[in-house]
C-alpha cells in the first residue's frame, strides 16, 4: 500500500513513531470521541508533549483523515488482492467475509474510529474515503452476484452493507474468544449474503409465522 498523501516517503523511524502516534490516537477517539481528545492527550499517550506530536502532524484533523484513509486503503487493497486470484464465486466470497471479520476483530479501536468519525474530517478526506469505501463495496457486489446470479445489483449492495454492519458490531462484542467470534461472525455473514437471494414475498411469509 503506498504512504497516504499526508506522509509521502517518511524513513521507517519516522514512520514507526507516526503509526504509534495514530495507535494511540485511534484508541483515545474510541474511547472518548474525536472532540473528547486533545493533542496533549495524544501526546501524553505516547510519551511526548502535544505540541511535539506536530512534527509528525499537522493537526488532529489530519491524524483522523490519515487513519480513515489508511483503513480505507488497507480493505481496498485486501479486497482487490482477494478478487485477483480467479477463485471460484463462492470461495471468493468466504475469503472476503474471512478478510473483514479478521480486520474487525483485530482493530476494534479503528473500526469504532470509522464508524463514528466520517463526518469529522475535513472535505478532502471525506471524499477520498468515501471514493476508497465505494470500491471496496464495488469488489462485494460484484462477489456477490457472481456467487448468486440471482440477485440483483441493488440486492447485492444492500446485503454488502448490512454484512459490514454485523462484521463491524464486533468492538460492542465482549462474550466470545476471538476464534468463537470469528467462526460466528463468518457464519452469520455468509449466511445473510445467502439471504439476499431471497424473495421478499418468501420474507414476508416466513416473518408472519414467527
Amino acid at each position: 500500500m503506498s504512504p497516504p498523501p499526508d506522509a509521502p516517503d517518511k524513513p521507517p523511524g519516522k514512520q514507526r513513531r507516526r503509526d504509534q502516534i495514530l495507535a494511540a490516537a485511534a484508541e483515545l477517539f474510541a474511547r472518548h470521541g474525536f472532540h473528547g481528545v486533545g493533542i496533549d492527550d495524544i501526546g501524553s499517550a505516547v510519551g511526548v508533549s502535544g505540541p511535539a506530536l506536530y512534527r509528525h502532524f499537522r493537526s488532529k484533523d489530519a491524524m483522523l483523515g490519515e487513519m480513515l484513509t489508511s483503513i480505507s486503503e488497507i480493505l481496498l487493497d485486501g479486497g482487490q488482492t482477494r478478487a485477483d486470484t480467479g477463485a471460484e464465486p463462492r470461495t471468493l466470497l468466504g475469503e472476503l467475509v474471512r478478510f473483514q471479520v479478521d480486520f474487525a476483530l483485530d482493530n476494534p479501536a479503528l473500526i469504532t474510529v470509522q464508524e463514528r468519525n466520517l463526518g469529522n474530517l475535513t472535505d478532502p478526506d471525506r471524499r477520498r474515503v468515501r471514493a476508497l469505501q465505494r470500491r471496496y463495496v464495488e469488489i462485494w457486489v460484484d462477489a456477490i452476484r457472481a456467487a448468486q446470479p440471482d440477485v440483483d445489483e441493488p440486492a447485492a449492495r444492500a446485503a454488502a452493507h448490512a454484512v459490514f454492519g454485523l462484521i463491524n458490531s464486533t468492538p460492542h462484542s465482549r462474550h466470545l474468544d476471538r476464534e468463537q467470534m470469528a467462526a460466528l461472525l463468518t457464519g452469520m455473514a455468509l449466511a445473510a449474503v445467502r439471504g439476499a437471494a431471497t424473495p421478499a414475498s418468501a420474507t414476508s411469509a416466513a416473518l408472519s409465522l414467527d
